[in-house]
């Protein structure tokens, strides 16, 4: 049951309006003055408003200001009698949640009131959700309440202020490197440097000197002293994103640095000692690159002192809505403008689809949203199209059109691996441009197809 005001200077409009909600299991507070209804916003807090917009003295545009300053804001559903395009675009900038026009049909009004309803529940839970996350975590961007990242959160909580090497496994775009950061910023290292590194942005020379650094003459180019990260990072934290990339002969070398915390610089004859904690990530299974030779198995063993799993984003669905509002502000904010609303059939097609670039590939749809939905509300229509088929198609599966009896997980892994092979097809059969596109390695792409 909703708390609904019913604003409008006819008392015949209100009376039809307060039935429909009646009938819908609504409490109903009518109104024939904007005056009085402004004064009791704040002391009733409804969920939604519908208010005429022309009205004696104050009118629907005056409630719709009043409601953007209570806290939790309602949601506001103008009606009028003087239907412009010109009025329909000021409502919207001004906030108001829907526009219907004089005569309306009960079924559309009923399906605005339905609407709005289910928008406030979902912003509502987000807002209470993202304050608890903040207050109990505090663990800056990353977001999520479901039991997997509840589970990671306790983990982080438990060794964050510890020197214990980390070794964070997920698929790409999962926030591996999120988890890092929150390690590092919640531990007495936080006022070190943090220092990142992608393993596979370069080739082994490079990246060892990149490492460990390198004498000058040490090779062509090398024209003077240069210090490596794991110096930069002394008495910090060195994150290896992509440690599964790391050629053998540099495994071999990560490993001594490990074991005795000291490197030695590409051409140096003597070590220097660090004080450095190693945090790592792999976005593919290091166990399984161990049993085809690899990667070493007792530097496996060294950075998976305490292992961190992060779950892909299609196994937490339930934190979709969260991870929406969260990007639909850092976006909004980033381009200094109002955050836009977002329709239920909206999320419902975003929490429709399995997500095979995890948590990136939502923020990039999201910030695709932002850009092209029109009034300030993002709509299917303004989703990605893989995305959006999910809405088209959600009457196919209402209606039983889905392989029932077979489990989730296995239904899932079959969507992924359709959509890796059209991904695949949109690159003329090229696995390399594909695997690029999805932000996953050719292993990955391979280990996926094959199940």
């Amino acid at each position: 049951m909703a708390r609904i005001f019913i604003i409008d200077d006819e008392p015949a409009m209100v009376q039809v309006i307060a039935t429909i909600c009646q009938e819908l299991g609504h409490q109903v507070y009518p109104f024939n003055s904007a005056e009085r209804a402004i004064e009791t916003l704040g002391e009733v807090e409804p969920q939604v408003v519908i208010a005429d917009i022309k009205m004696e003295k104050l009118g629907g545009f005056d409630v719709l200001r009043a409601s953007r300053d209570i806290s939790p804001t309602p949601a506001v559903i103008m009606i009028t009698g003087y239907a412009s395009v010109e009025t329909a675009v000021e409502a919207m900038k001004l906030g108001a949640y829907d526009y219907v026009t004089k005569p309306f049909k009960i079924d559309e009004l009923m399906l605005s009131i339905q609407r709005a309803l289910d928008f406030q529940c979902a912003v509502r839970e987000n807002v209470y959700l993202k304050k608890e996350l903040k207050e109990r975590y505090k663990f800056e961007n990353i977001i999520g309440t479901s039991s997997k990242m509840q589970h990671v959160y306790n983990l982080i909580a438990k060794v964050a202020d510890t020197d214990s090497t980390i070794l964070i496994q997920g698929e790409s775009g999962t926030g591996k490197e999120l988890v890092a950061r929150a390690l590092h910023f919640n531990s007495r290292r936080q006022h070190h440097p943090f220092v990142a590194v992608n393993c596979s942005a370069l080739p082994e020379n490079l990246l060892e000197s990149e490492l460990f650094g390198h004498k000058k003459g040490a090779f062509t180019g090398a024209v003077q002293d240069k210090l490596g990260l794991f110096e930069e990072a002394h008495h910090g934290t060195i994150f290896l994103d992509e440690v599964n990339s790391m050629a053998q002969p540099l495994q071999t070398k990560l490993l001594r640095v490990l074991q005795e915390r000291q490197i030695r610089r590409v051409g140096d004859t003597k070590s220097v000692p660090v004080n450095v904690r190693v945090l790592a990530a792999t976005n593919e299974s290091l166990q399984d690159k161990i049993r085809v030779g690899g990667f070493r198995e007792d530097l496996y063993y060294r950075l998976a002192v305490i292992p961190i799993e992060m779950p892909p984003l299609r196994e937490r669905l339930e934190d979709i809505p969260l991870l929406v509002n969260h990007f639909i502000h850092k976006i909004s904010s980033q381009n200094e403008v109002e955050p836009p609303k977002i329709d239920a059939d909206a999320l419902k097609a975003l929490m429709s689809y399995p997500w095979p670039g995890n948590v990136r590939e939502l923020e990039n749809a999201i910030e695709r949203a932002c850009a092209l939905c029109d009034e300030r509300r993002i709509r299917v229509e303004d989703l990605p199209p893989q995305a959006s088929r999910r809405a088209a198609g959600g009457a196919v599966q209402e209606n039983g059109e889905v392989p029932i009896g077979q489990t989730l997980d296995s239904y899932v892994t079959e969507l992924e691996r359709q959509f890796i092979e059209g991904t695949i097809r949109f690159n003329d059969g090229s696995r390399d441009r594909a695997a690029k596109m999805l932000g996953i390695s050719m292993a990955t792409l391979y280990r996926k197809l094959a199940n």
